[in-house]
């Protein structure tokens, strides 16, 4: 998705052509096959919707929704409306191809032209390449390689807009999309945290460049500071140009050369967002099957009832339960807190990392199957540029270094909020006098650990080394 009308070079060769402007989005379920979008990131796309025809309709035209096979409803457009071209915006999901291929079939049975515009990066994913004109598979020499090239063009803003007045086909109302079921209650809050659309995303790179980005590259490993952008759903969603984000920050810099080593943290964190698009266009099979393929018959070993657990924030761990919460509740968890949470699953419990994968992917708001699945696959150990088989991130203290005075843990697992710092990760070590003072019965107010980090550890190095050996 592309759901913004400023800096979108698809749109900005439309207006070039000086014929009036349909806008139109397909809703396709088929394409993606099962990795259609998930829950909370439907929830995300009909906001967004709503902004965009908002600010469509404040202009003088009308946002075309349909639900089906993009290239059967655009050559219905076409053939309606008599359009000779069509300007979209390119993709790199394994799926896109193979759409766009279909769409540029159908179209030209009825002499339709389609455009397909970069827009979604910040370079392509053929630009950049080793010098022996293979994909890269590490970062940094990735992401140094980018800088050597020619720097992202700068944002244009929004072109003068001229809709088309005729009568199209009828399409679907927002509310037919059915992009929001009436279950989904614990969505409710998520209003007053999140403005889906351009004009929330404008309001989300004021604020970090006004005060975040002063503390973000050390303040962004600890989840109760606000030092992140929270940018993620809106880039995902198109709803801001990556281009955009990087230039505003570099010209941050510029007002404020004591920002440099902030920026420049924050843009490899962009840089990081275009490294798994690189991976995900050249392996496309990256969201389903290790990288490593030693990885391939790696022995999980997991159960339904510590997955369970797991998902709903009742592992006995305080800080892998706050960000559980955290998700459940908000549709996102803090960064830094997604990897100890992935970690537990995939190390602790040794259950599949396919398994979270889909998990988050139903749940976060910032759902993207790039960044997803390299993420995973790197926690796993399997992927690109991958976290080391032997690194087992240790959840106590993680939470005793990150969040030092419980200000997250406490937010999210209330139930512990009355135990003193010293016992915060580590209830079960607490004295019985503390507990009750605390007003906790360890495993009717809160559950005791569901492994032992020690055993589980272990474990996990005889199961990753049969893997190393092999």
């Amino acid at each position: 998705e592309d759901l913004r009308l400023s800096d979108l070079p698809g749109l900005a060769a439309a207006v070039a052509t000086g014929s009036p402007i349909l806008a139109c989005y397909i809703l396709d379920d088929d394409s993606p096959g099962d990795w259609q979008m998930g829950a909370a990131s439907r929830w995300w796309l009909h906001h967004s919707l709503a902004a965009l025809s908002n600010d469509i309709e404040a202009l003088g035209g009308e946002l075309y929704c349909a639900r089906g096979r993009p290239e059967k409803i655009l050559r219905e457009l076409a053939d309606c409306t008599g359009a000779r071209q069509v300007f979209c915006s390119s993709h790199y999901e394994p799926w896109s191809a193979v759409s766009e291929e279909c769409v540029q079939m159908s179209l030209q049975a009825i002499d339709v032209n389609l455009e397909c515009h970069a827009g979604s990066l910040l370079w392509e994913p053929e630009q950049v390449m080793t010098r022996s004109g293979t994909p890269f598979k590490v970062f940094t020499p990735f992401w140094k390689a980018c800088r050597a090239l020619m720097e992202p063009p700068r944002p244009f803003g929004m072109a003068a807009l001229r809709f088309w007045e005729g009568k199209a086909l009828s399409g679907v109302s927002l509310g037919e999309l059915k992009l929001i079921t009436t279950s989904q209650d614990w969505t409710q809050s998520w209003p007053e945290r999140w403005q889906p659309g351009e004009k929330g995303a404008e309001v989300r790179l004021r604020e970090f460049l006004a005060e975040s980005i002063t503390r973000y590259g050390k303040g962004r490993d600890f989840p109760a500071v606000k030092a992140t952008s929270l940018l993620s759903p809106h880039l995902h969603f198109g709803e801001i140009a990556p281009n955009r984000v990087y230039h505003s920050v570099r010209e941050a810099v510029l007002l404020k050369p004591a920002l440099d080593l902030e920026a420049e943290k924050f843009l490899s964190e962009l840089g990081w967002r275009e490294f798994s698009r690189h991976l995900l266009f050249h392996y496309p099979q990256l969201p389903e099957k290790p990288f490593k393929s030693s990885f391939i018959n790696f022995q999980w070993a997991g159960t339904p009832e510590t997955l369970k657990a797991w998902k709903d924030g009742q592992t006995g761990y305080p800080i892998v339960d706050a960000g559980m919460r955290e998700l459940q509740q908000t549709g996102y968890m803090h960064n830094r807190v997604r990897m100890v949470a992935a970690s537990f699953l995939c190390k602790h419990l040794l259950i599949d990392w396919r398994v979270g994968e889909r998990w988050f992917w139903d749940s976060l708001v910032d759902a993207d199957l790039a960044s997803n699945a390299s993420g995973w696959q790197w926690v796993a150990g399997s992927g690109a540029d991958a976290s080391p088989y032997f690194r087992i991130f240790n959840p106590t203290l993680q939470g005793e270094k990150f969040d030092k005075e419980g200000l997250y843990v406490r937010r999210w697992v209330p139930e512990l909020s009355g135990l003193p710092d010293r016992y915060l990760y580590k209830p079960w070590a607490a004295p019985h006098s503390v507990l009750e003072e605390s007003g906790i019965t360890l495993g009717d107010d809160y559950p005791l650990p569901i492994v032992d980090h020690k055993i589980a550890r272990e474990t996990a190095l005889d199961a990753y080394a049969q893997i190393k050996s092999a």
